[in-house]
């Protein structure tokens, strides 16, 4: 029988990897600092991306696949479950893992890829909302803590219902109180400028239905931090829940400590 064109594997078949790919966790973790279950999500989803694992496959065994990412089978389920909350990958109890599409629900939704990618749109929270609570907290006052508690009530009873568009309107206005407290308009003009952008920012972390209360919970430590009148922790409560947020949306941007 003559030479023909190689023939495709079944989708069905469970990719094996014969060409170098990017290293799982250290390469990873030398850039961003996050967990091993976050670098093990950026691994498939680069590969993903890559056509290393092609719509339809079947990723390779969990067993073979947590050896070789150098993670436990739990922090690997979490990332299986992670992208396929992300509308990357298919669990089918018995049969396997199969990849579902080449591109995150939430990336492909992205509506602002002419002015911000993801990532930049975080950093920049990252970066400004941590300076301005460490501001805020020189100068709130027990009415903003007020208000802060009300906010934190309401909050918590639309993400209880899933009342998402409820939810982002008062995480939206939770961020500017704080970014209005720290009394710099120029930040305050940017952000307000970009609230388009920002807002979308705080929808996305939502796609992980299971992790909504997570905000609240990140946003009543900022509440405590402010209440103690504590510019560090506010500061520093504030930046965890930003990265947070990304990496529930499946994003990962770097920082000055990684």
């Amino acid at each position: 029988m003559g030479r023909g064109l190689p023939v495709a594997p079944s989708c069905a078949a469970r990719v094996r990897i014969t060409m170098p790919v990017r290293p799982a966790i250290a390469q990873i973790m030398k850039n961003v600092p996050h967990t091993v279950t976050d670098a093990a999500i950026a691994t498939i989803r680069d590969r993903i991306e890559a056509g290393v694992y092609p719509v339809g496959s079947l990723l390779p065994a969990q067993r073979q696949l947590s050896e070789e990412l150098e993670i436990s089978r739990a922090s690997l389920r979490e990332a299986l479950s992670t992208l396929e909350a992300l509308g990357m990958l298919r669990i089918r109890a018995g049969k396997g893992v199969y990849v579902e599409s080449a591109q995150a629900s939430a990336a492909h939704a992205w509506q602002f890829a002419e002015q911000s990618s993801p990532p930049d749109t975080y950093q920049m929270r990252y970066a400004l909302e941590g300076f301005a609570a460490r501001m805020a907290a020189h100068v709130v006052t027990d009415d903003d803590i007020a208000w802060f508690e009300d906010n934190l009530a309401e909050l918590h009873v639309a993400l209880t219902e899933s009342e998402l568009d409820e939810a982002s309107r008062l995480d939206f206005d939770f961020h500017m109180r704080i970014i209005h407290l720290a009394g710099n308009a120029a930040i305050e003009s940017v952000l307000r400028s970009s609230a388009d952008i920002m807002k979308e920012s705080q929808r996305m972390p939502f796609y992980r239905r299971e992790l909504l209360l997570s905000t609240w919970q990140e946003h009543r430590a900022i509440v405590d931090a402010l209440s103690a009148r504590d510019a560090a922790a506010a500061g520093d409560a504030i930046e965890t829940h930003i990265t947070n947020a990304a990496r529930r949306a499946g994003i990962f941007f770097p920082t000055p400590g990684g």
